[in-house]
């Protein structure tokens, strides 16, 4: 018989298991967390602009502070805002796969609740080191550099820190002025209106222009060219009417104020290498941010569980009260640590212990385990 030649059996490669299942949980949960990221920032970006506008508005802070203000405000609250949408992008994924019947699809396909734990966790890891990231560098750090920013715009003096169009009051409180226009510079000004008190007298004085001259001593002066100055009461004998070319006012050099910064501007390594109740309290707020997202992104995973009967909203409304029940936890025992009420390592570990267990309660409750009876036995 001829010899055919024999065809060597392929070697088929095994395909990953479950994953399918994994990069559309990833992409559903990424594409989630961004929708509910933006959304959370813009809020948070809109009200402290506002804010920030109306502090501009009344004099309290200088036009062009207002960016780097809203730049630091918003490093400031995002570890907050990462930690609530890490969670509701797990919650609002999964809640949608049970509504939609995806999961009984999953469960029959032998998938159980336990499985679920990695795909979050690979989505989970890199959000809560950046929440770390940002509690315990950036944000101290947004602080310092805010605080300080405010203290170089409040060193500034009058003239200087004028906002074109509104009213202003000096810092020494004698004096109320008014400026339509300003260059860039802050050098020249245009249709100065000026009301003071001195020794007695008011004065009132307008100019169509103006400009800022500093003299060989250092003192500045603003000087007001082609004017008027009504000096004293309407009606009285002594009342003065002055027209002039030139008339110069000195600028009082504003007084730089001591920073006093707090404890949520120190640095980390600050509040480790001076352990008081305060410190150690918020660095326990630091360590507990992060640990408190990944806690309850893996809490989201029993909590998506939608029954039909109770109604399809029953299953977040119980998880948001388990968030902020979490919070408000966290900010009542750092406040304890800090009052020396509950030592520190009851303040850390404490309420992350609790919601721990409750987690897994609650792992076991839906996945239809009874640890006590398996203790039991």
């Amino acid at each position: 018989m001829p010899d055919y030649p024999q065809s060597m059996p392929l070697k088929s490669k095994k395909p990953r298991k479950y994953g399918v299942f994994h990069w559309s949980l990833l992409r559903e949960f990424a594409s989630t967390g961004l929708l509910v990221s933006s959304i959370l920032l813009g809020i948070v970006v809109l009200t402290q602009l506002i804010r920030l506008l109306g502090e501009s508005v009344s004099g309290l802070l200088a036009v062009d502070g207002v960016l780097a203000m809203l730049g630091f405000s918003a490093l400031n609250y995002l570890p907050v805002l990462l930690s609530i949408s890490l969670f509701l992008s797990v919650l609002l994924t999964l809640t949608r796969s049970y509504r939609d019947s995806e999961m009984v699809v999953w469960f029959t396909s032998g998938i159980g609740l336990t499985r679920w734990i990695r795909p979050v966790m690979w989505y989970a890891l890199p959000m809560v080191g950046l929440i770390a990231l940002f509690s315990l560098v950036l944000t101290p750090w947004a602080l310092t550099m805010a605080d300080e920013y405010k203290r170089r715009l409040e060193s500034r003096d009058d003239v200087s820190s004028a906002t074109p169009g509104t009213f202003r009051e000096s810092k020494q409180a004698d004096r109320v002025f008014f400026l339509e226009e300003m260059d860039a510079s802050h050098k020249r000004v245009a249709n100065i209106f000026v009301r003071s008190k001195q020794n007695g007298r008011e004065g009132t004085m307008v100019a169509r222009e103006g400009y800022q001259e500093t003299a060989p001593n250092g003192d500045r002066f603003l000087v007001l060219l082609n004017g008027m100055r009504y000096e004293g009461l309407p009606g009285q004998a002594d009342y003065r009417i002055v027209e002039f070319e030139r008339y110069a006012m000195r600028i009082e050099p504003a007084e730089l104020r001591q920073a006093v910064p707090s404890q949520r501007s120190y640095p980390t390594a600050e509040l480790i290498r001076n352990p008081t109740t305060w410190n150690v309290a918020e660095l326990e707020w630091r360590i507990g941010l992060p640990l408190s997202a990944l806690i309850l992104t893996l809490l989201a995973i029993p909590l998506s569980f939608v029954n039909p009967r109770a109604g399809r909203s029953l299953n977040l409304i119980v998880a948001m009260v388990l968030f902020m029940f979490y919070n408000n936890m966290i900010s009542v025992t750092n406040s304890w640590v800090g009052q020396g009420k509950m030592n520190a390592a009851t303040g850390l570990l404490g309420i992350h212990a609790f919601m721990f267990v409750v987690m897994l309660l609650m792992f076991f409750h839906r996945s239809g385990v009874n640890p006590w009876r398996r203790w039991r036995r």
